[in-house]
């Protein structure tokens, strides 16, 4: 830890050290930004930005010119990205043996780099500058805009960018009410899935009495694809931690806990050297800045149940028992952890106070549509050419952010689906891609929010596969406590896999849309309440796939195996026998330089043979 300065005991205090550290920021504009996230890492950043340090000290400039680790920088199909300041010049797929070229040509000399250029995929353009770039010129960056300038492993960098001066406003200017009546006032909804009003939260918690309250930060990030929470905390920890402390201080908590699944263990170390830090600074612990305000932070590790995501799980997991959901009533604000009142807010939702209590709601509410405000983060995964972390504004199209931002279907391929809201959501059709992506708008369309994943599906997927495949997975999430949703879910299962083998029937159909309803009507936690989502969206949008596995025993897509039929086309074979040989089944026949063929009783499907094949020979039916 590098720190400037002994423990701040005064607001005044934090006013000089931030000023100073502006004006030692200023004189050091010209760095390298090395994304630092989990992303750009497996792709060897940590080796671009060790030889980037080396080569500083080397030639005598790690003084003058910095060099930052920081959080994610959004493309992470470019992967490692580098951006050198001030001109915020954009290099992607650095390699090691690229950076002391970027520093002789680019930082010392202002030449641009060709080769590392961004290239954009569809247009065959390049850009220089990163604001330019199609993926980040329709963003509208608010939560994610510190990650190119911020070091997340420095709280001088935090304080610099105007860190913890929400906090210190709501401490020295505002009374609890005021913050709850601000944050009232943005509309701000949580980010986690349910979309509830985080204010009118806060607030019933603050009017319930108590001699202990709590606030739980919940970072247990579960939905396949998704990385946005992650993300935030290995990015830019500080900002979850200062809207942590300043909700603390609203509802009348003295204690806080970080909420992590066990499975991001960078951001577990990011989060507890952040809190270690503004410990150490006088910006947690006894008497914090001379305010007579109290209020600790610890992390919790979740075992990384997907269940765990719905409050009183979570509650249930902090106090070290079985993951399990309660009944409600009572509420968490009345009875939480440990039988206290307790507020439990997303790590986007926290995130998001900062700017609020810093901007004033009016400014907020700006931004989105007129019932979800603000900004939302998207992970982009799946058959996009642009895979990454996106910030948009509520409201914005499932187009603009698939077409315009993601840069539409790799390979030419043609859009068939996109799932939001993770397991939990649905699958949108073609017809839906004109939706704004708000709390409302997603809902009626059978889909949710969520806590911001987003899957784009092309026309090789099947969408009574991908029923099974989140089924399959809130089975195995499944707490199993309530009977509708343990037994619904593995019945909905054997449903779709029935189908998937070409062993159903249209009545079977509509029973399992049936079922699917009485999972969702009675269940008792979230999970099983939208554990039906995926099936009823992919039922009600395409009928017509569950329609060719059941009534003509094919899948169109060709995925589902039992329904596959491998051949071999005559005139295209040229008998080389690459397949005969690679057939791990042994089930094709054939001569030297004659048409092959291949028999069905012996065929496993593996589909060997088609990824073999050089002459496209081999058939898929």
């Amino acid at each position: 830890m590098n720190v400037l300065h002994s423990r701040l005991k005064t607001t005044q205090d934090l006013e000089k050290l931030r000023e100073q550290l502006r004006k030692n920021r200023e004189e050091k504009s010209t760095y390298l930004a090395v994304c630092g996230d989990t992303g750009c890492a497996v792709w060897g950043s940590k080796t671009v930005k060790n030889f980037s340090q080396e080569c500083l000290e080397k030639k005598g400039l790690a003084g003058t010119i910095g060099l930052k680790f920081t959080g994610c920088l959004g493309l992470c199909e470019s992967g490692p990205v580098v951006i050198v300041f001030p001109q915020e010049i954009f290099y992607q797929k650095v390699q090691e043996d690229d950076v002391e070229e970027i520093i002789e040509k680019t930082v010392l000399k202002g030449e641009v780099i060709e080769r590392l250029l961004y290239n954009d995929p569809v247009t065959g353009e390049k850009y220089i500058y990163a604001r330019d770039i199609p993926f980040y010129k329709k963003q509208q960056r608010t939560l994610l805009a510190s990650n190119w300038k911020n070091d997340p492993t420095s709280i001088e960098d935090y304080l610099a960018l105007d860190g913890y001066e929400a906090f210190e406003q709501a401490l020295t200017k505002m009374t609890p009410r005021e913050i709850i009546a601000e944050v009232k006032n943005s509309l701000l909804r949580g980010r986690g899935g349910a979309g509830f009003p985080t204010g009118a939260k806060w607030e019933e918690c603050y009017e319930v009495h108590a001699d202990q309250k709590y606030i739980i930060c919940n970072a247990d990030e579960g939905d396949p694809g998704a990385f946005m929470d992650r993300s935030l905390l290995e990015g830019n920890p500080h900002s979850v931690l200062e809207g942590l402390i300043i909700g603390g201080y609203a509802i009348g908590a003295r204690e806080g806990i970080v909420y992590i699944r066990a499975e991001y263990p960078t951001a577990v170390a990011k989060v507890r050297l952040a809190i270690a830090q503004a410990e150490e600074l006088g910006l947690l612990g006894e008497n914090i800045l001379g305010s007579g305000f109290n209020f600790k932070v610890s992390v919790s590790i979740g075992a990384g149940a997907f269940v765990c995501g719905e409050t009183s799980a979570l509650v249930a997991s902090v106090e070290g028992r079985v993951g399990e959901p309660r009944q409600k009533p009572p509420h968490l604000a009345e009875r939480g952890y440990l039988n206290k009142p307790t507020v439990i807010n997303n790590v986007e939702s926290l995130a998001n106070i900062p700017y609020i209590i810093r901007h004033g709601a009016v400014s907020y509410c700006l931004t989105g549509t007129e019932k979800s405000k603000g900004t939302k983060i998207f992970s982009l995964v799946g058959k996009v050419l642009n895979t990454g972390l996106v910030e948009v504004p509520l409201g914005m199209t499932l187009r603009e952010i698939i077409f315009e931002i993601g840069g539409g279907i790799k390979n030419g391929k043609q859009f068939k689906a996109v799932q939001t809201g993770g397991p939990s959501g649905g699958c949108l059709p073609a017809s839906l891609l004109d939706s704004p992506t708000d709390f409302e708008e997603l809902s009626a369309a059978g889909s949710m929010m969520g806590s911001g994943g987003m899957i784009v599906m092309d026309e090789e997927t099947c969408m009574v596969d991908i029923a099974r495949y989140f089924l399959r997975f809130l089975e195995d999430e499944s707490c199993g406590r309530c009977f509708s949703c343990r037994e619904g879910i593995s019945r909905m299962l054997e449903m779709v896999e029935d189908i998937t083998r070409g062993e159903s029937s249209p009545g079977q159909l509509d029973l399992l849309r049936e079922l699917a309803h009485v999972v969702k009507d009675s269940s008792l936690c979230g999970l099983g309440q939208t554990a039906a989502n995926p099936v009823l969206a992919t039922i009600r949008y395409f009928e017509d796939e569950y329609l060719a596995h059941i009534l003509e025993k094919r899948c169109p897509a060709g995925v589902c195996r039992e329904l596959i039929q491998f051949s071999i086309n005559e005139e295209l074979c040229q008998g080389c026998g690459l397949c005969l040989k690679k057939c791990p089944g042994e089930a094709i026949r054939g001569e030297k330089k004659q048409p092959h063929a291949i028999l069905g009783d012996k065929c496993t499907k593996c589909g060997i043979c088609l990824e073999t094949c050089k002459y496209n020979a081999v058939l898929k039916s």
